[in-house]
């Protein structure tokens, strides 16, 4: 039973100045968040009271942050406590895998697997590179200044040898593909390596990262069958190109201030107030791409409903960005691993759901005509 015993060992606890009437606690109309405790209590009239639980960390940065002290910089410096990015790397390989699956079959596991690995760790190698390049930069932009190059807490000469490991393993992981595969897949490390810079130089750097982190578009499909088909991947790239230009022009709104600041470009400063109408045109290319990309692949319903889907995901996320909210752009930039996630299952459903029947009539009618000329 609760007493007035029990208020007052609960007012000793909690210091909520609670007053107390009739055997009954009474909140306060406006309490202020106490850091210690679990809780927030905010009262929004004298009858009721809300309870909003604390917030917590992200489990990738809560596991990066329980790692042992000395491996935590190397960690933060390939972005594992922001794993965003690898899912962002990630999904467009998947693409190229599920393309390429024959009619009737789901995707290659082991292909998925292997890139996936392969996305992690070039992501990380990918942002060691960006570092490097720009750690004088970081040092000037509010967002950046703790990374682990400009703090100290890696050194440039540890930083050069920890990337020679991250692009060993990624190698290691190409060295699983065909020999098509293994030479698309080195061709990119250019576009790697050079797009930290373009942000000195134009205003499209998110077009020049478009072109590397959509690479895997070209190289999934490749994996599973050799060569690419111009057709199909070369519409799927360049949805993707267009999405990562959509993705990360809202996320570079988040420091479009600090980077007017210090001289650097971004189509987050170059369409400025324009940003949604801009964005709204890169979106149409997407769809338009994906449609492309589905006929000529002979794709099923599946990936119209998924392209359906991320229409709609596009136009939400546009009509409610707020670009002078950062908290708004960083939210709505990590929505975008949904992205791909729906258009990932859209593909694989539509290849599983095709019936390969009329291609085996097809290549069966072929066969004696091909006997003759012979």
């Amino acid at each position: 039973m609760f007493t007035i015993r029990s208020a007052k060992r609960i007012s000793q606890l909690y210091p909520w100045n609670c007053a107390l009437t009739a055997g009954k606690v009474r909140r306060p109309f406006k309490h202020e968040f106490n850091p210690n405790y679990c809780f927030k209590w905010t009262a929004t009239s004298s009858a009721g009271v809300k309870l909003h639980p604390e917030s917590k960390e992200k489990l990738a940065s809560r596991l990066v942050n329980s790692a042992p002290a000395q491996i935590q910089p190397y960690l933060k410096l390939m972005r594992l406590d922001r794993p965003v990015g690898s899912w962002l790397l990630y999904w467009p390989v998947s693409w190229g895998i599920a393309s390429a699956a024959s009619p009737g079959c789901i995707p290659d596991l082991y292909l998925l697997t292997l890139c996936g690995l392969g996305a992690v760790v070039m992501r990380g190698a990918g942002c060691t590179i960006n570092d490097m390049w720009d750690r004088d930069i970081d040092a000037k932009v509010k967002r950046t200044k703790d990374r682990p190059l400009v703090n100290g807490d890696v050194s440039l000469q540890k930083a050069v040898v920890f990337l020679a490991a991250q692009l060993s393993v990624g190698l290691a992981v190409l060295l699983q593909l065909n020999w098509y595969s293994i030479e698309l897949g080195a061709s990119s490390l250019a576009l790697v390596i050079v797009y930290p810079l373009m942000k000195r130089f134009t205003y499209w750097p998110q077009f020049v990262l478009g072109l590397a982190f959509n690479w895997g578009a070209l190289l999934g499909y490749s994996a599973v069958t050799g060569s690419i088909d111009p057709t199909i991947c070369l519409p799927l790239y360049f949805s993707g190109v267009c999405w990562t230009i959509i993705y990360d022009t809202i996320y570079a709104h988040q420091d479009r201030l600090d980077d007017l600041s210090i001289g650097i470009k971004s189509t987050a400063i170059k369409f400025n107030e324009d940003t949604k109408l801009w964005l709204g045109g890169f979106s149409v290319l997407m769809i338009s791409s994906l449609i492309a990309s589905g006929i000529m692949n002979a794709q099923m319903w599946p990936y119209y409903v998924a392209t359906g889907a991320i229409s709609a995901h596009l136009a939400q996320q546009i009509a409610t960005l707020n670009i002078n909210n950062a908290k708004d752009c960083s939210r709505k930039f990590i929505s975008n691993s949904w992205i791909g996630f729906i258009l990932f299952c859209g593909i694989a459903l539509g290849r599983y759901l095709k019936d390969n029947s009329k291609n085996v009539k097809i290549e069966t009618k072929a066969a004696p005509i091909h006997l003759m000329h012979e």
